[in-house]
């Protein structure tokens, strides 16, 4: 029976002409909107290459927070895990509403305020000593690399493979390269400006699958009947209960002890891991850096908080009508038929959403939507890199490089993410070989292994004056010994595959939702045990670097602390630049500038880059509009418990 699947699906992986035409017009389209990008004025400086010129409006930056984030992890990871267990993984995505709320109106406002462009920026403001920051400079950096690059090549990978029959090397090689290409040249401008247009296409090619995967099925009211019933083969005519769906396939707030997504867990646990990921996170703390205004980020925010709510019916709902129409591929259960599928004998529900697009969508739609891969792919990629790229010239490089100007800034932000290409390279045979039968449980584990204790050193500085450095330094790593500790076991003594005794360690056993409750309270004691021990910073050292001090009138007093370095004017640019400098500047889009900007210039961009106010009819309106979507959110939750 192996044999006649493994050939079904191998048959189907060449493209039709109109395809490859539909994939060529994307690419040239997104080509031209990122020269475009590039070409403006406003990436001259590091502050318009990292923040897009503080420049961004509320629907750019709404839809590139939401673009960041879906990527090909969640056309594979999503939907895979409602092909294999229903829609218990959605939680995760309607959970991060309000924390995508909570960005633009609790953190926003005192990372503007203290007029940082990172966040190692901020905790160097905040606590005072320079460790905090490199560690999570460098922290930050390895972990994009394992949690979001190697996770997105290889979800990404999964679908070319099976569309183009590509190798992984080649399909993420040409991904990476090209992902890179546009955030070396236009900066975080290009970036956003590229992510709304990939939200518009990865939203009308879903939207258009998910139409035809209903009728397919017969309609939506037959979606849960017959997902009830898609079970292979190999289950049906074996001594087996795997390839079973789930008793509770269809409930959102699971049983706390026994189901693979426990409701404390979810809803009550993996709170620090969500304002980790949506309020303390480069990637998207960035874009709402990088709006015109308050006003604009906290639109933004509502704009990404309602693009949240169509997940559901983009990803997970095509995953569960996979398995209906392909129950002995994507459900299979035995491990020689999965392996002969799909190269992984623990399952593949990863195929599922690129199983679809193959089978149901004609030539010229199947390239569309395999170019909305490839725009979710881009959008997160260009993402990591462009905050990668900041984290290592803001808060590396110029501490080291304490006089770098402008110019040198922008060339080594270029380099990083060259850089960052060649290791994400490196790191695909080790995703290949770390795959599981769901993708998206791999990613969530991954990220409640770091998020909770990194969480917690924003929320104790946020909130509580009191907050010493050593004891944010020394309560993430204790926090992290934790979360570590288990992933690095989870590595090692994998899940056993469905039907063998699992006789792994206790600790392995627990839910990693639950290890990440342990990992919050072992943090959160250490820094108030070793804060009450330790010298806080004085009230002047504290000007708007916490929630309850981002109104003061004056920036915090950091003469005592270790020297911070600042980014300088080039002196060489204006007319004296030498000929070669001068073409180079124009290679990277750099345009010419005064030598030096006058003390009236400086303090207008300082209020600019600062500034927290709001017109009192805006900041109601938008406050009815968050009000409102909590609301919705709350409904559905309920809705789908």
């Amino acid at each position: 029976m192996a044999e006649p699947v493994c050939q079904s699906i191998s048959s189907t992986t060449s493209l039709h002409w109109g395809d490859i035409l539909t994939i060529t017009l994307y690419f040239v389209v997104v080509l031209a909107v990122g020269i475009w990008a590039t070409v403006r004025a406003s990436k001259t400086s590091a502050t318009g290459y990292f923040l897009a010129g503080k420049s961004m409006t509320f629907f750019p930056i709404g839809a590139s927070i939401f673009a960041s984030n879906i990527g090909a992890p969640i056309f594979v990871g999503l939907s895979g895990t409602a092909a294999a267990a229903g829609i218990g993984g959605m939680i995760f995505e309607w959970h991060a509403i309000p924390f995508i709320l909570m960005l633009s109106w609790v953190f926003v406002p005192v990372f503007t305020a203290s007029g940082v462009f990172t966040m190692p920026e901020y905790l160097k403001k905040r606590y005072g000593r320079t460790r905090l920051r490199v560690y999570l400079s460098l922290l930050s950096i390895v972990l994009y690399i394992i949690t979001k690059i190697s996770v997105e090549m290889y979800a990404g990978a999964v679908f070319v493979q099976l569309l183009l029959g590509w190798s992984m090397y080649a399909s993420g090689i040409l991904v990476l390269v090209f992902s890179a290409a546009f955030t070396m040249t236009g900066g975080l401008t290009a970036v956003m400006f590229t992510d709304t247009l990939q939200t518009i296409v990865l939203t009308g090619g879903a939207f258009f699958l998910l139409f035809r995967g209903i009728s397919e099925i017969g309609g939506y009211d037959k979606l849960e009947t017959k997902f009830m019933r898609a079970i292979p083969n190999t289950t049906i005519y074996g001594n087996t209960t795997c390839g079973i769906p789930r008793a509770d396939s269809f409930s959102l707030l699971r049983d706390p002890l026994e189901s693979d997504y426990p409701w404390p867990g979810t809803m009550i646990f993996n709170i620090p891991g969500d304002i980790w990921f949506w309020c303390s996170d480069q990637i998207m703390v960035q874009r709402s850096l990088a709006a015109k205004n308050l006003s604009h980020a906290k639109g933004g925010s509502i704009l990404a908080g309602y693009l949240k709510i169509l997940p559901f019916f983009l990803f997970m709902v095509p995953g569960m009508v996979a398995r209906i129409l392909y129950p002995d591929e994507v459900a299979c259960a035995d491990p020689e038929v999965c392996k002969c599928i799909c190269d992984n004998p623990t399952g593949c529900s990863n195929i599922a959403y690129p199983l679809l697009v193959v089978r149901i969508l004609g030539p010229g739609l199947r390239g569309l939507m395999l170019a909305a891969l490839f725009a979710a792919v881009m959008s997160t990629l260009t993402s990591v890199f462009n905050s990668a790229s900041s984290i290592f010239t803001m808060d590396l490089w110029r501490r080291y490089r304490k006089q770098a100007k402008d110019f040198e800034l922008l060339i080594v932000g270029r380099v990083v993410v060259i850089v960052l290409v060649g290791l994400a390279i490196m790191w695909i045979p080790i995703m290949q070989a770390a795959q599981g039968d769901q993708l998206w449980q791999y990613w969530q584990m991954l990220m409640s292994a770091v998020g909770p204790p990194w969480a917690m050193v924003f929320i104790m500085g946020f909130f509580w004056k009191g907050t010493t450095e050593p004891a944010a330094f020394f309560g993430m790593l204790a926090g992290q010994a934790v979360g570590f500790s288990r992933l690095i076991l989870a590595f090692v003594y994998p899940t056993p595959p469905c039907g063998e005794e699992d006789n792994r360690i206790y600790f392995l056993k627990i839910h990693f939702l639950y290890v990440a409750a342990i990992e919050t309270a072992v943090s959160g004691v250490v820094m108030i045990g070793l804060s009450l021990l330790t010298e806080r910073r004085s009230r002047s050292k504290l000007h708007r670097v916490t929630w309850w001090t981002r109104n003061d009138v004056t920036l915090p007093d950091l003469t005592d602390d270790e020297e911070e370095a600042d980014v300088g004017d080039d002196p060489n640019n204006g007319n004296g630049t030498p000929k070669w400098l001068s073409r180079l500047e124009t290679c990277c889009g750099l345009q010419k500038r005064p030598d030096k900007l006058s003390e009236d210039e400086s303090k207008a961009i300082q209020a600019k880059l600062t500034s927290i106010k709001e017109k009192p009819r805006t900041k109601l309106l938008l406050d009815i509009n968050a009000v409102i979507l909590l609301g919705i959110t709350a409904f559905i939750i309920g809705f789908y418990h």
